[in-house]
């Protein structure tokens, strides 16, 4: 199971990371959309992303030339996935969305591919029967920003084979990634499981009245030598992201979880975090 060629399915904040992250290892990688305007953000994104490279001494201009001819983004989900020996699906936290995802890369990429989802909070095997091999199915999580964090958290379910798993070990590695290992599904895997005991806290802190939003960010910095506060990090995740997370927690559970209507006024506001100017902090 060689990995040479990619295809991401999703080009938000997540999908282009991973799919230039790709590109700029050395695979052949292709990102598509559904909606034609995030397709050109996406092109104008990673032409400025590999400009600002140069600028600061971190790739050479023939590097970034060469990763150019291995980045593209392609106009439609069977132009992405059609050759693709890893199809990686990085669409909105929707089991509906992402079944329907599921069941068009099953039926447009080749036998051989590699099926997985980049969600923490969805297992791959609500995906098994939207597949053809669900033993080429399985979770690969990359942590928010993707072209940045090392982690990569492979989640297997109860078909996945060692032959798929250790292909995207070695993908990883080839990515200058870390692997982490999830050898059973659990909701929100390793490091997003301690991230989220570590947010509640800080949504309790808050809504209590406890403390405010910033100084609860700096008890995390400069009491805990953390890199950035909680919630500056769900500024920079998406407080959309965050609140799909919950809403969807609400309807499984019916019980409504810690920072629920808080995210929920946010999102109502248009208060999405960095990438809309202004969250829980002000970006303008």
């Amino acid at each position: 199971m060689e990995i040479r060629k990619v295809a991401v399915v999703g080009g938000g904040t997540m999908g282009r990371q991973i799919a230039l992250n790709a590109a700029i290892s050395g695979f052949e990688t292709k990102v598509t959309d559904t909606i034609p305007a995030v397709r050109e953000n996406v092109r104008k994104w990673a032409g400025d992303y590999l400009a600002g490279r140069i600028a600061k001494g971190r790739m050479t201009a023939e590097q970034v030339e060469e990763t150019g001819k291995r980045f593209l983004v392609a106009e439609s989900t069977e132009e992405a996935v059609s050759d693709a020996d890893l199809v990686i699906e990085a669409v909105i936290e929707r089991e509906d969305v992402k079944k329907e995802v599921f069941r068009e890369i099953s039926r447009l990429a080749p036998d051989k591919a590699i099926l997985t989802t980049n969600s923490s909070r969805m297992p791959s095997s609500l995906f098994i029967d939207c597949v053809k091999d669900p033993s080429r199915l399985a979770n690969t999580h990359y942590n928010n920003p993707a072209l940045v964090m090392k982690v990569v958290e492979i989640e297997q379910n109860e078909q996945t084979s060692e032959e798929t798993v250790q292909a995207l070990v070695d993908f990883c590695l080839a990515n200058k990634k870390t692997p982490i290992r999830v050898r059973k599904e659990i909701d929100g895997l390793v490091v997003s499981r301690i991230l989220h005991a570590i947010n509640e806290e800080a949504l309790h802190l808050v809504e209590g009245g406890y403390c405010s939003i910033e100084d609860v960010d700096k008890a995390c910095t400069e009491g805990l030598n953390h890199p950035m506060g909680p919630f500056r990090l769900m500024d920079l995740t998406g407080i959309d992201l965050n609140f799909d997370i919950r809403r969807n927690e609400y309807e499984q559970t019916g019980v409504k979880p810690t920072g629920y209507d808080l995210f929920k006024k946010y999102v109502e506001e248009g208060r999405l975090g960095k990438k809309a100017g202004k969250g829980f902090y002000d970006y303008s």
